[in-house]
């Protein structure tokens, strides 16, 4: 899987259904090139296309359980990863990213907040 198709799945888990002009916008690729994702990941099962109760005339693109279910797996193989690699570290690195954990904490609001644009 690519990254784009990874990163949008993630984006579609954290934010909910979103329009494909949307998705394209936060994962910084073209409308076209988005279109052509969703429906390569729509054809794996990872995604839906479903209207929008709001506005017919709109399509969302929505996570499937089995999209979902990717996600889920993927960051827990990233969690697991951390975990070994922060058990080979001394004591006084280890204090060291716990000292650091507050910054990079807003780091992270900040990136997020910034990919997810406008919340809809």
């Amino acid at each position: 899987m690519s990254l784009t198709s990874a990163a949008t799945l993630a984006t579609l888990d954290r934010t909910g259904p979103r329009r494909i002009t949307d998705l394209a916008t936060v994962e910084g690729v073209t409308q076209p090139a988005m279109t052509a994702l969703v429906r390569v990941m729509e054809e794996s099962g990872l995604v839906e296309r479903r209207g929008d109760a709001s506005d017919k005339r709109v399509t969302l693109v929505c996570l499937t359980e089995a999209g979902a279910s990717y996600v889920r797996t993927r960051r827990q193989a990233g969690v697991h990863a951390f975990e070994r690699l922060i058990g080979e570290l001394t004591g006084d690195e280890v204090e060291a990213l716990v000292a650091a954990l507050p910054a990079l904490k807003h780091l992270a609001e900040r990136e997020s907040q910034d990919r997810e644009g406008p919340k809809q």
